[in-house]
């Protein structure tokens, strides 16, 4: 099993990363984040999973432990394989997924490719526990108080017309950034950003 591997990046697509490790090639499936921290990179250290199926052995890679630990509790979700995980990270950071995971929004992770209503249900019940064990995230945005109002903003901004994923992104941004807000203050700093 491998932990990681570092070298020379020989090659770089937004799908895959060749890395040249004492003279050996090796191919490495990456996600799109994975792909932005490596660009222009000529040296990198990768964190491997290592799938080994009965066709291949394949190797994914990635540019941080938790988007690793994040690829390897999506694979646990029954449904989602290598492929999907991956899609998943390529569509949204660690940070947006834990999120939305913690704040049962299945919207967030639905509108990923290839994820429909019934398996982003699935992942944000099988990983909510899991994830909110992960480190990295900013846990005042998790607590129950905010997720209600929250809630309530975010029907009130859909309701004035705003699309809500743009709507849940910039509520998550000011939540993040100002803390603890009554339903008007969030709605009136949301309304700046929008």
């Amino acid at each position: 099993m491998y932990d990681y591997i570092s070298g020379t990046v020989a090659s770089l697509s937004p799908t895959h990363v060749v890395i040249d490790n004492g003279g050996v090639g090796y191919l490495i499936a990456i996600s799109l984040q994975t792909y932005a921290a490596l660009d222009g990179a000529e040296r990198t250290k990768l964190y491997i999973h290592q799938s080994i199926r009965e066709d291949a052995h394949l190797l994914f890679g990635f540019s941080t432990e938790r988007e690793r630990e994040a690829f390897q509790l999506l694979l646990s979700v029954s449904g989602v394989g290598a492929g999907t995980a991956r899609l998943v990270l390529s569509s949204l950071t660690v940070d947006e997924l834990q999120q939305a995971v913690a704040t049962e929004n299945v919207n967030v992770i639905k509108q990923v490719k290839g994820v429909g209503l019934k398996t982003a249900q699935r992942i944000v019940i099988d990983l909510r526990d899991k994830m909110l064990g992960m480190g990295g995230g900013s846990a005042q945005i998790f607590a129950p108080a905010n997720n209600t109002t929250r809630q309530e903003a975010l029907s009130a901004l859909t309701m004035l017309g705003f699309a809500r994923p743009a709507a849940e992104k910039t509520l998550d941004q000011v939540l993040k950034t100002e803390g603890d807000l009554s339903v008007e203050q969030l709605i009136k700093h949301a309304l700046k950003r929008l």
